[in-house]
């Protein structure tokens, strides 16, 4: 990777990973309402799930944004992203408006996902924890 490239990737990670950890923060600060949320939502065991949650969206974030075992967090949150977008936003009964903002939802998780998986792929660039500090 040239150093542009290597740029590139490190304004990648922490824009991809900002909306993880901010989220995971705020699930943090809110617990009890968000676990609401979840049970409202039928997600089972809410509050282990919460946890669980928190771990992947800050923990993994950070990493993300750290560029610190990249790939794998980046994997982690592809895989925890699957159930999540599922549960929360493939919904066929909802209708009208609220319809199109889940629909919306739904394409911007797979959006996140599409570059979860490039990251994963190609790694976190030199920039970071996992690289060696160069731009090749």
């Amino acid at each position: 990777m040239n150093g542009s490239h290597n740029l590139s990737a490190l304004f990648g990670r922490i824009l991809l990973s900002l909306i993880f950890v901010l989220s995971g923060f705020q699930k943090i600060t809110q617990f009890a309402g968000t676990a609401g949320y979840m049970e409202h939502m039928g997600v089972p065991m809410a509050y282990p799930a919460l946890v669980l949650t928190i771990m992947v969206e800050f923990g993994c974030g950070m990493m993300v944004l750290l560029g610190f075992k990249t790939r794998l967090a980046a994997g982690i949150i592809f895989l925890w992203f699957i159930p999540v977008t599922i549960i929360f936003h493939v919904n066929p009964w909802r209708q009208g408006q609220d319809a199109m903002i889940n629909m919306i939802m739904y394409m911007k998780n797979l959006s996140i996902m599409g570059g979860l998986l490039l990251l994963a792929s190609y790694g976190p660039g030199a920039f970071s924890i996992d690289g060696d500090g160069r731009a090749a």
